[in-house]
């Protein structure tokens, strides 16, 4: 049986990051991927599905310089973004938070920025073992040992889990640490916790193509954190998509004649290239054929200029740090559903991980990404939760109140804390005010670390 000091299961951002901290912090660190293949990568590598943006402060929170990204990574420079409700519209130009990024962001190819990750983690002298996945992993006192599906065995001393937010072999792992038969499926089980997202890559015509704004529509489909965007990507080419939640049943959608992409004689809710069908004849119909002006760019993405992937809308949770395991990125819960946006915060788990485990202090691994990323994390899972409930009206008259202040400041940033004047804004931002407090001090933990047994 191979023996290595770290052992990581998935080859995405946090699973590439934490094997770079690993090698650079000189332990032995092996990343295995079971491997998918898409139309823009040669070879397998990890599921690079994702609207792929990316903030100014992100940028910090990954703690990755982008002057080190290869040119051909970034897309576009962007300078705002875009929110559009049913009839209300706002256009932010400053996420409003310090960061050392000069623009408001940009969006990325992210099957290129994956196997940058991973040439990155080589070259620290990581490896990477692509095209068989984990079977079952067996933890005792002396470690772990990974069974693979091509049977062979890895043992380790610390044991990363990056699998992602379907987390297939991270519930497996976490189940024996779980007291009273409860199952890590009941807390992160993705068919009752997740969304999921699809997207197209279409090229737009020229004078429709806005290089360096992002668009987000909300109010136009039902579901919590439901909403579909364009990201503008390269050529011309954009990503059109959207998120909605697994599941929903649309005759239970009793106001449903103000989606505006429901139709009546709908049976159930439409896939996700009917929405994005019905977002652009919305948008662009009156004016262009979308068939032949927004035409599909096949040899993009997943296949066919098409992908679908999930996306955990969880609340995060702590690892069992005491059995000499971490459970990063999407896996641990952090991707947040509220702004489809987690690479950032994946990265720098996994680093976090991957360094600890090298140094064998993987006790501090909570605490440590708390501190790292958990204002981040708590601003999602607080805003999650003020628009759970809100249906079209309410995100009018959101947009129309940050319109108003937007106005007032010349375009300039929002003071959020001047939220509170007026009936309509003091509403959204006190709920905002109160859904932090009730999740300080790590509260948006699911499973905290005293909730395992070992």
């Amino acid at each position: 049986m191979e023996r290595a000091d770290v052992a990581i299961v998935g080859g995405g951002p946090a699973g590439m990051a934490a094997a770079h901290a690993a090698a650079e912090a000189g332990a032995d660190a092996v990343v295995v991927e079971k491997g998918v293949p898409r139309a823009d990568r040669e070879g397998l590598g990890p599921d690079s599905t994702d609207a792929a943006g990316m903030l100014d402060y992100w940028v910090d929170i990954m703690g990755i310089d982008p002057a080190e990204l290869p040119e051909d990574v970034i897309l576009q420079e962007l300078s705002g973004a875009r929110f559009v409700g049913p009839t209300e519209r706002c256009t932010l130009r400053d996420t409003g938070l310090e960061s050392s990024y000069p623009n408001f962001g940009f969006t990325f190819q992210r099957a290129r920025m994956d196997d940058w990750m991973r040439e990155r983690a080589e070259e620290r002298g990581a490896e990477y073992r692509v095209g068989t996945g984990v079977r079952r992993v067996e933890s005792d006192t002396g470690g772990h040992t990974l069974h693979l599906a091509d049977g062979s065995e890895i043992g380790c001393d610390s044991l990363v889990l990056a699998d992602g937010p379907q987390r297939t072999v991270t519930m497996g792992v976490l189940d024996p640490f779980l007291p009273d038969g409860k199952k890590a499926s009941e807390v992160l089980g993705p068919r009752r916790a997740n969304h999921i997202a699809y997207q197209e890559h279409r090229r737009m015509p020229p004078e429709l193509f806005e290089d360096d704004v992002i668009t987000f529509w909300w109010g136009l489909i039902p579901g919590k954190t439901a909403y579909p965007w364009i990201f503008p990507n390269d050529d011309g080419v954009a990503r059109m998509g959207l998120t909605m939640p697994i599941g929903m049943d649309v005759a239970e959608i009793e106001n449903r004649d103000e989606y505006d992409l429901l139709r009546p004689d709908d049976e159930r809710i439409p896939t996700g290239g009917t929405y994005i069908r019905r977002l652009l004849e919305r948008e662009f119909g009156d004016e262009y054929d979308i068939d032949e002006e927004f035409p599909l760019v096949e040899d993009r993405g997943k296949r066919g200029g098409v992908e679908s992937y999930p996306i955990s809308s969880t609340r995060p949770i702590d690892s069992p740090t005491e059995a000499g395991i971490a459970v990063a990125g999407g896996a641990m819960g952090t991707t947040s559903a509220f702004h489809e946006g987690g690479y950032h915060v994946a990265v720098r788990s996994g680093a976090i991980a991957g360094d600890l485990a090298a140094r064998g202090r993987l006790a501090e691994y909570n605490d440590t990404w708390k501190a790292a990323i958990g204002d981040e994390v708590l601003r999602n899972v607080a805003m999650a939760d003020v628009v759970a409930e809100y249906e079209p009206d309410d995100w009018d008259r959101t947009f129309r109140t940050i319109g108003t202040m937007l106005e007032k400041r010349g375009g300039g940033p929002i003071d959020w804390g001047a939220l509170s004047s007026g009936f309509g804004a003091a509403k959204f931002y006190t709920a905002y005010r109160k859904a932090k407090f009730r999740y300080r001090k790590g509260r948006y933990v699911q499973l905290s670390e005293s909730d395992y047994s070992y």
